[in-house]
């Protein structure tokens, strides 16, 4: 049992310690100068699962004949606070990877948020979302629901079982609970189509992929696939390992971030 009193109004602890940075406040804390090469897209990220997401996308890209899509990498290492620094945050006002610029148009326009790049590229370059009504709203479907369901899973579950200080029966449980609920929606819905959306691979699949495939191929929160009896979930993971198979893919798993100095 807790014996944490709820005060009346929360204040902020300025002495307390925490590895990631948090702060109730936005905007940025330090000077810090970005490096931009000489591609027509910059992107500052890290190997997270919404970084992973926009680096599969720029290989598929690239996979597919698209050349405009060349890209410089740099890392933002968001455990040292390189999210904080000035040059970022006017990129990304939230202080989130991954973010982009592309600077092959007459103005340079900046793109936060990681499946809002996606929708970005996949416009742009016209390649991995459909064209037909009822097929991009499908596939909207999906990416929004990405977006509103994986906090639960890496704020909630990642956090409480893999990086919380202190080990809590409740928290645990509770997102695990809903961990659990997302894979069956997964699994159930990969049932009858190879793909999110059916038969196409779209940018939906490399939205959902690195969290929720590589969390049941045992790549997230410590091997946390065990805990979460992922082997139960088939489907999903025959999706997962199929397109863990692809070039571009393993290319996006290697890629090589260059540091900011």
């Amino acid at each position: 049992m807790s014996n944490y009193e709820v005060p009346k109004v929360w204040e902020w602890d300025k002495d307390e310690s925490n590895q990631f940075g948090n702060q109730p406040v936005a905007g940025s804390r330090f000077e810090k100068e970005l490096p931009v090469g000489e591609k027509p897209l910059q992107v500052y990220s890290l190997g997270t699962p919404n970084g992973i997401k926009v680096a599969i996308m720029l290989e598929e890209l690239k996979e597919a004949g698209v050349e405009e899509a060349d890209y410089d990498l740099y890392l933002i290492n968001i455990s040292e606070g390189d999210q904080f620094g000035s040059d970022f945050v006017k990129i990304n006002p939230n202080s989130k990877i991954p973010a982009m610029v592309d600077h092959s148009t007459d103005e340079p326009i900046r793109v936060f948020e990681s499946v809002s790049i996606l929708l970005y590229l996949a416009d742009k370059f016209e390649q991995f979302m459909p064209t037909k009504l009822a097929e991009r709203t499908e596939l909207m479907n999906w990416l929004f629901w990405q977006t509103g369901a994986a906090p639960y899973v890496g704020g909630g579950f990642g956090h409480f079982y893999n990086y919380a200080p202190t080990k809590q029966e409740y928290p645990i449980n509770r997102f695990t609970m809903e961990t659990k609920r997302q894979l069956d929606l997964l699994d159930k819905h990969l049932a009858d189509k190879p793909f999110i959306g059916g038969d196409e691979y779209t940018i939906a699949d490399m939205a959902i992929w690195p969290w929720y495939g590589r969390l049941v191929q045992g790549e997230l929160y410590g091997g946390a696939a065990e805990f979460l009896k992922a082997n139960e979930y088939t489907h999903l993971l025959e999706w997962a390992n199929r397109i863990q198979e692809r070039p571009a893919v393993k290319r996006a798993l290697e890629v090589e971030y260059k540091d900011i100095k």
